[in-house]
């Protein structure tokens, strides 16, 4: 057997000849992503640059604690790069660093959320998010109850280690029904109250919640994840003035990389010592300081007059969409959108959100299931959550939204034809896909229209895996 010494150094060989499998996987989905119609409201493409910092030398640092305050050697450099993005992020929201701090060491947005209760909150505190059904996220205390077991069931760990109710959307409007938290809130006395959601499609009232927070000694923290990006440029109203805690991911509307921060005011309330001991040594252990450092390059582009541009663009796109689905006779969650998403209620249409999914994946177009007002199941939603901060990214305008809008439209009205025969079952639906020529059809117009357009983060043109050709020159 050769000894160590004799070993060949392998630590430069790039991964197309160290794993060629692992290779062709991520060419592939360069490709997914290169020739599809990205629509996933929580999704979006993210720079070059900030590619660049995710597989930088930073991955191979540990640096527990914070910048100053390490439990490693050897941190000089990450402590800069820390505290760089700490700086970079109040700046981008406007926060004076005298009122405000910020921990941008959470590994994404839901454990942000529950750094934030661990910190704040004792076990079985009491919290009030908006319901999962009316567009919250399952970090805001989303729990079920089985009539058939009768029991109730914690769903998300706020749940588990929380008592949550929830508040909920009125059921004609689609708005946030203040009224019913108003009362609410006044019976159940929550310890924390949270605004945010990850499908709802208009702005937040902070003025009301704060009343409400203060008739019952409230905390009050918004969850901005989807919104952090219009939040930055002034296209969605700043829930600082309001709010003590603001979370948020970073690679939604703000199109970094996937990451989180916190953001708390500096009081005598001590939220920063807590805070920042619940996201280290509670909750996590060593920061990923390689997404950090996408962060604060990501948020220097977020403070740029080009990204303000990119902001207004996507409203505009969202809306463009909501108005043309809505010209074609199909049914939108409240009305229309004053941000990135739409709720695409498919109830009328008889299909459900998880049939329409499967038939949009078929065809190169992704989006998401999703409950919509009415619903009472997460488990069989009844539309889709559509957004438009990805392809928005790739240099889409309205005129190019209308059209995905009668894509879309064409794929609903394809999916009802193939429903017709295939019957309720969702996987016979999905059986009835394979080898369908409207399908394929519909696949490669969508792909002609995709693949017109720029790809941020690679070039196409140097990908080594390629299912379709793009458009003629």
């Amino acid at each position: 057997m050769a000894s160590f010494a004799d070993l060949p150094f392998k630590g430069l060989v790039p991964l197309s000849e160290h794993d060629p499998v692992m290779f062709d996987l991520i060419e592939r989905e360069k490709n997914r992503q290169w020739r599809g119609l990205e629509l996933i409201a929580s999704e979006n493409f993210t720079s070059k640059a900030v590619i660049d910092c995710l597989g930088s030398a930073l991955t191979n640092k540990y640096a527990e604690g914070l910048p100053g305050a390490r439990y490693y050697g050897g941190n000089d450099v990450v402590d800069k790069i820390e505290v760089l993005c700490q700086e970079r992020a109040l700046k981008a929201y406007g926060l004076d660093p005298e009122k405000w701090g910020v921990n941008v060491q959470p590994y994404s947005g839901s454990p942000a959320n529950f750094a934030v209760y661990t910190g704040l909150l004792k076990p079985h505190d009491r919290i009030m998010g908006l319901d999962l059904p009316s567009g919250g996220h399952l970090t805001h205390g989303f729990y079920t109850y089985s009539k058939k077991e009768g029991t109730r069931k914690a769903v998300s760990a706020t749940s588990v280690y929380f008592e949550s109710l929830p508040y909920r959307v009125h059921p004609e409007s689609g708005l946030v029904d203040h009224d019913q938290l108003q009362r609410d809130a006044g019976l159940f006395k929550p310890a924390l109250i949270v605004c945010g959601g990850s499908a709802y499609s208009r702005d937040w009232d902070y003025k009301r919640f704060r009343e409400i927070a203060d008739e019952n000694g409230s905390l009050l923290m918004m969850d901005m994840a989807h919104i952090s990006g219009l939040v930055a440029t002034g296209e969605q109203a700043s829930p600082f003035e309001y709010c003590d805690v603001v979370t948020t991911t970073t690679h939604k509307s703000l199109r970094g990389p996937r990451a989180g921060m916190i953001f708390f005011r500096k009081d005598e309330r001590g939220f920063e010592t807590k805070i920042n001991q619940a996201v280290f040594p509670a909750l996590q252990g060593g920061p990923h300081e390689h997404q950090i450092a996408g962060v604060a390059t990501q948020l220097l582009e977020v403070m740029s007059p080009e990204f303000k541009i990119y902001s207004q663009q996507v409203k505009k796109n969202a809306h463009a969409l909501s108005e043309k689905l809505v010209s074609l006779g199909h049914t939108v969650a409240s009305g229309g959108t004053d941000n990135h998403l739409i709720l695409w209620d498919l109830k009328p249409a008889k299909v459900t959100g998880s049939k329409f999914e499967k038939l949009c994946d078929a065809c190169n177009i992704t989006l998401n299931k999703n409950c919509v007002p009415g619903d009472r199941s997460a488990i069989t939603p009844g539309g889709v959550r559509i957004g438009a901060p990805a392809l928005t990214t790739r240099k889409f305008l309205e005129a190019d939204f209308e059209k995905v809008g009668s894509l879309l439209d064409r794929a609903l009205k394809l999916a009802q034809k193939i429903q017709e025969k295939s019957g309720p079952k969702l996987k016979d639906f999905v059986a009835a896909l394979e080898g369908n020529e409207e399908v394929n059809a519909l696949k490669k117009d969508v792909n002609t229209m995709a693949t017109a357009f720029p790809m941020p983060g690679f070039d196409p043109a140097e990908m080594t895996y390629k299912e379709i050709e793009g458009p003629a020159e």
